[in-house]
């Protein structure tokens, strides 16, 4: 494989959750001097953005139009900043006269070893379920409206491929804002992609299109891939107890202060992971969602969660009440008793649309 190197100083690991990008490029017979130009010129505006630590350009030795390009980030929110942003779409026009089709994945680095160093990234999926979800906002007025019509679509075929399965859909809505949470066994991306193209999922998207508060084109590839990229709410924390109780599903979305979305995604995946390892806590399960300043928490609870308001606003250890106060917006007020929780618990509680199971999931 020929590979095209940027040179950069050897780093420590910098962070428990640095991304690896990889995008594989198809690109036009006779465009490949094209797309080494637009690469090169790319790839130093790309040095720029903060939190890239660095590329490889690298061409397959059996097929030459087909290429990879790989890099590193500190962690998801640099990368996903700069990948949903206008500078990047502007970034990148020089490639999309030469490229056929490309696939971006996204992955944690979990462990490293180089020479004497090692490093532990965070802990990987135990169960074989990733978990996704998108939000998005709808205008002001509909929401009775698109509330019906999400939670009245047709479910689409569960079984994707021979080891994909889509086991899982949750919807909620909190005033206008939509979050759809998402469980799948297998290939996540080839699942989204499945759902996507399935009739009834189909025309559930296109009846609330007109009550986006941002438009969007489905039938237009650029319009779609731009929609579903801003709605993306990657899953940061998963935590689940080693039990199997009856339980009820709830969805929390939390007014972050600005710039305090990482902190209070940490804040709560810390408090979720002791409160699962506490067999006396009804807590079951818990994904914590988050990107910049939007942080959902969706949990599993075998108890009604106003009678345990502390563990399911995620707050039960020590401090951890005092701790979200200042990280999040409170109008004023301070989480100084159970009360005061409770009514933050509630404020900050989404309705639930649907929770759909696939069958055998």
């Amino acid at each position: 494989m020929t590979v095209l190197t940027k040179s950069v100083p050897r780093r420590r690991a910098v962070a428990a959750s640095r991304l690896r990008v990889v995008l594989m490029c198809d690109v036009v017979d006779g465009a490949q001097q094209r797309f080494l130009d637009a690469y090169e010129q790319l790839r130093h505006q790309v040095a720029a953005v903060p939190g890239h630590v660095t590329d490889q350009l690298c061409q397959s030795i059996e097929d030459p139009l087909q290429w990879l390009i790989t890099s590193e980030w500190e962690n998801a929110h640099s990368f996903l900043s700069w990948v949903d942003s206008p500078a990047h779409r502007e970034m990148v026009k020089p490639l999309h006269g030469c490229v056929r089709d490309t696939r971006s994945l996204r992955f944690t680095i979990m462990r490293e070893t180089t020479g004497s160093e090692t490093f532990d990234g965070p802990a990987p999926v135990a169960d074989g379920i990733a978990r996704h979800a998108l939000t998005f906002t709808v205008k002001p007025g509909s929401e009775k409206k698109v509330a019906e019509i999400l939670a009245g679509y047709t479910s689409p075929a569960a079984q994707v491929d021979g080891r994909t399965q889509l086991r899982r859909t949750t919807l909620f809505m909190h005033g206008n804002r939509v979050v759809r949470a998402v469980e799948v066994s297998g290939d996540l991306g080839a699942a989204l992609r499945h759902v996507a193209m399935q009739p009834e999922v189909r025309a559930v998207e296109e009846a609330i299109n007109p009550y986006l508060t941002e438009d969007r084109d489905l039938g237009d590839p650029e319009s779609a891939r731009s929609f579903f990229m801003r709605a993306a709410l990657p899953a940061v924390h998963h935590v689940a107890a080693a039990t199997s109780r009856e339980v009820s599903r709830h969805g929390l979305i939390y007014p972050v202060q600005p710039g305090c979305g990482a902190a209070v995604a940490e804040l709560l995946a810390r408090q979720d992971r002791l409160a699962v390892d506490d067999k006396t806590q009804p807590l079951e399960s818990s994904t914590v969602f988050q990107r910049e300043d939007t942080v959902v928490r969706v949990i599993d609870l075998a108890a009604p969660p106003e009678s345990v308001p502390a563990l399911a606003l995620g707050v039960a250890g020590p401090r951890a009440a005092a701790v979200l106060s200042r990280l999040v917006d409170l109008g004023g007020r301070e989480l100084r008793d159970d009360a005061a929780i409770d009514r933050f618990r509630g404020e900050c509680e989404m309705a639930l649309v649907t929770d759909r199971h696939a069958k055998g999931a």
